[in-house]
């Protein structure tokens, strides 16, 4: 099982501003894409379970070849509970099961 915490600051979606992402750091992303090589769902994505404060959600990581790091989705539900608004940084963790 690999389970991370990192800080990272909440951005929007340049095109809507409805999706909120934290970026993992750029070490972890490329442990994690080694980790999971030929494992990606479409998207280059991958379940997680997420947690930051008290609230705890499972979603899926993106690869995003721009940043070349994995994105985690914050739902509208997530930021509520946490108070949590754009241009917060926060503390984040993910875990998942390796593959194999």
């Amino acid at each position: 099982m690999l389970d991370e915490t990192f800080r990272a600051k909440v951005w929007t979606q340049e095109s809507t501003g409805a999706w909120h992402f934290v970026t993992l750091p750029a070490n972890l992303s490329k442990r994690i894409r080694t980790l999971t090589a030929g494992q990606l769902k479409p998207f280059g994505s991958f379940r997680v379970k997420a947690r930051t404060g008290l609230t705890m959600w499972e979603t899926s990581l993106f690869h995003d070849g721009k940043r070349d790091a994995f994105i985690l989705p914050l739902k509208a539900d997530v930021r509520r509970k946490e108070k949590i608004k754009i241009g917060d940084a926060i503390e984040v963790s993910v875990s998942f099961d390796l593959p194999g």
